[in-house]
């Protein structure tokens, strides 16, 4: 089978067929778009919990930096930077696409984005590369736990706590794991979630750190935000960019074959969109402008998460593909490495649904987070990709595009 997440068919066949006792406590299980299962309490309030497993790099502070230095370098009329919750953007990138869903709240100046290439001094940017000699692992145990946050707060609910499990190899040593577990520590408290406990294992069948995160949260019974509560008729809203999580590994990756075709600020930018996975703060204010469903974009890219959003509601699509929201750096280094950005990791992109997709939008511009109109939910099956008067069919999730990437 191929690396990665397996097939929808394999999931029905194998997996969600063999589930077969139900419990009336629990008020949502297993199924595909549900990242995420929800208990009820007796207090009012339900439990969220979710779990996810990755290969990951040892500790950052092993790891080769790939920083964000843009110096003299950079092009003087790059704007000052806005924050977005932990991040930095300038005001011309909220929004790579020109939309009319927010022209009052959000400025976009096409002649100003990255899509100019202005000479640098590339030697002046010649950091190492991170070695890749295995396409696993790509992601951090920072990022991991990030990850189940973020799936937690796309239920509706606020993450208060999480759980660890970690498999090593025999060659570590005992600094490796006060470093991954420092790693894990500072993550939660900028999250404001408890480490609670869990495991650490030595094990000869392991060739490298393999990490199992258990997140909880909270949530008030009368919300429901999972994807079987999308229904025809809604707008479909995504924030911020796609492609963004697969970007940041690509660049880091491919750094020196980049900068041959690539101006260093634009590689160094690709290399820090790791800045923009948390989507907790896009989920925080959804809910409070009366989204419907949500749903993370990640492995398989966008084109899956459309998918396992639409097959988890039972209904169709009809989406504009001219309005999916990318950043020119993500279409540098996509074209570069021969990869298609739609089926691409995108960590740090969120789905949603509402019954008013301008309001939305204007929600989150408020927040100073990005986000466009593409489409809509519609009746029946039929998942449609319009580009202009072209109209294609979404097809099953495919292997994400990082897998095939040496």
């Amino acid at each position: 089978m191929e690396r990665g997440k397996v097939s929808g068919n394999v999931l029905k066949r194998s997996v969600l067929r063999q589930i077969g006792i139900k419990r009336e406590e629990v008020v949502s299980g297993a199924g595909i778009g549900a990242d995420c299962a929800i208990f009820s309490c007796a207090d009012g309030e339900r439990l969220v919990t979710c779990m996810q497993e990755a290969a990951v790099h040892w500790a950052e502070s092993k790891l080769v930096p790939v920083e964000s230095e843009l110096s003299a370098n950079k092009p003087e009329h790059m704007e000052p930077k806005t924050s977005v919750y932990g991040g930095d953007v300038t005001d011309s990138e909220l929004l790579v696409n020109e939309s009319e869903n927010i022209k009052s709240k959000v400025s976009v100046n096409e002649s100003e984005n990255a899509k100019s290439k202005l000479p640098v001094n590339e030697s002046e940017c010649a950091k190492p590369e991170v070695s890749v000699d295995e396409p696993e692992p790509y992601i951090t145990l920072a990022q991991l736990i990030q990850k189940c946050a973020n799936n937690i707060a796309v239920s509706g609910a606020q993450p208060v706590a999480f759980m660890l499990t970690l498999l090593l190899p025999e060659n570590t040593e005992e600094y490796d794991i006060k470093a991954l577990l420092s790693e894990a520590e500072q993550k939660g408290r900028e999250l404001s979630m408890m480490l609670m406990g869990g495991q650490t294992r030595i094990s000869g069948q392991v060739m490298s750190p393999h990490a199992v995160a258990a997140g909880y949260g909270k949530i008030r019974a009368e919300r429901n935000h999972t994807v079987k509560v999308a229904a025809p008729g809604q707008d479909l809203v995504i924030s911020k960019w796609i492609g963004l999580q697969g970007t940041a590994v690509l660049a880091k990756r491919n750094r020196e074959k980049l900068l041959e075709r690539i101006p260093c600020y634009l590689v160094e930018e690709a290399a820090g969109f790791d800045r923009y996975l948390s989507i907790i703060p896009e989920a925080a204010a959804a809910v409070k402008s009366g989204v419907c469903a949500m749903h993370d974009a990640s492995e398989g890219g966008i084109f899956a998460a459309l998918w396992e959003l639409a097959e988890g509601a039972g209904v169709g699509l009809n989406i504009d593909m001219r309005k999916l929201p990318i950043r020119q750096e993500t279409v540098e280094v996509c074209e570069c490495c021969n990869v298609n950005p739609y089926e691409l990791l995108s960590g740090g992109c969120l789905l949603m649904t509402t019954d008013d997709g301008l309001g939305l939008v204007e929600a989150l511009a408020a927040e100073h987070i990005p986000a466009v109109i593409v489409g809509r939910v519609t009746e029946g099956r039929g998942r449609i990709l319009r580009n202009g008067d072209e109209i294609r069919y979404l097809d099953r999730p495919k292997q994400d595009q990082l897998y095939k990437i040496q």
